[in-house]
């Protein structure tokens, strides 16, 4: 007989969020594996939770090599508890390979619910949330963020990032390149914390809100592209076209079109080069 797997859901900033049961679960645990030990004594002593089983770390650093230790645990018929530091293990957590591993293993796979920075931050934003989509973090490196996110620029469905408080400012920079500046957004940090905030607006607005520098941990939620405003390359030169002919000079003509239908200013001037000289 295998044992089971659970996936403990623990509270993301409020201590006072975390379920009845995710203490019993954590207090009948064969092995529990988390993604910081310290962290999770941390919880257990606020919950008043005395840990019965063994505890063991599982991160990033090692999360590949004790996929296979508690594997075994599972096959011997052990209860074992993921636990990362904050919400749901395996989203952009741990868990993940034990997870997909244990199925395999026809291992039982269970979870305890708990609060999450995806769910609460699109409560909050304002925006569209029947259809959205999960982003996690971004590439650190400007090109590979380019590129994802130059990929999302025609997706419908809200979407949601994580992002560190430290690269804030560029990965909205980059947004608002690929979206264009009036996009909708909402930056969410802290949540469920003292200092929980909650920032909306357009995201050239939120660039320069950013600035001042933001802390804490931090969710994005930006609203999906309208495909109502969705312009063909011809259709944004004959806009920059017509506002020119109104009198504006072209640079600023494509930085206003630009912003109208909210797409990067990159595009437009593209568009506007296309029309001029079709062969390029």
């Amino acid at each position: 007989m295998t044992g089971r797997l659970v996936l403990a859901g623990t509270p993301i900033g409020d201590v006072s969020d975390a379920s009845a049961r995710l203490g019993l679960v954590l207090a009948r645990a064969d092995v529990v594996a988390a993604e910081d030990t310290r962290r999770l004594r941390r919880l257990t002593s606020e919950l008043g939770v005395q840990l019965g089983g063994r505890v063991v770390s599982y991160f990033e650093g090692n999360e590949r090599e004790r996929t296979a230790e508690l594997l075994e645990a599972l096959r011997q018929g052990l209860t074992v508890v993921v636990v990362t530091d904050a919400g749901m293990p395996s989203v952009s957590d741990p868990g993940y390979r034990l997870v997909a591993a244990a199925i395999e293993a026809d291992v039982v796979v269970t979870a305890v619910p708990g609060p999450s920075a995806v769910l609460t931050a699109l409560a909050l934003s304002g925006l569209p949330v029947d259809r959205f989509t999960f982003e996690g973090f971004l590439p650190r490196k400007p090109g590979e963020r380019g590129r994802r996110l130059a990929e999302l620029k025609d997706e419908p469905r809200t979407m949601v990032f994580f992002e560190a408080p430290h690269r804030l400012t560029q990965s909205l920079e980059a947004m608002a390149e690929a979206f264009g500046g009036e996009r909708r957004t909402a930056v969410c940090r802290e949540l469920t914390k003292t200092y929980e905030e909650v920032k909306r607006g357009p995201l050239d607005d939120l660039v320069m809100w950013s600035k001042d520098g933001v802390r804490g941990e931090i969710t994005v939620v930006v609203s999906g592209a309208d495909p109502d405003r969705t312009m063909t390359p011809a259709q944004l030169a004959e806009e920059v076209a017509k506002d020119e002919e109104a009198g504006t000079p072209r640079k600023q003509a494509i930085a206003d079109v630009a912003k109208r239908y909210g797409v990067p200013k990159r595009t437009v001037y593209d568009a506007v080069l296309a029309a001029r000289d079709p062969g390029q």
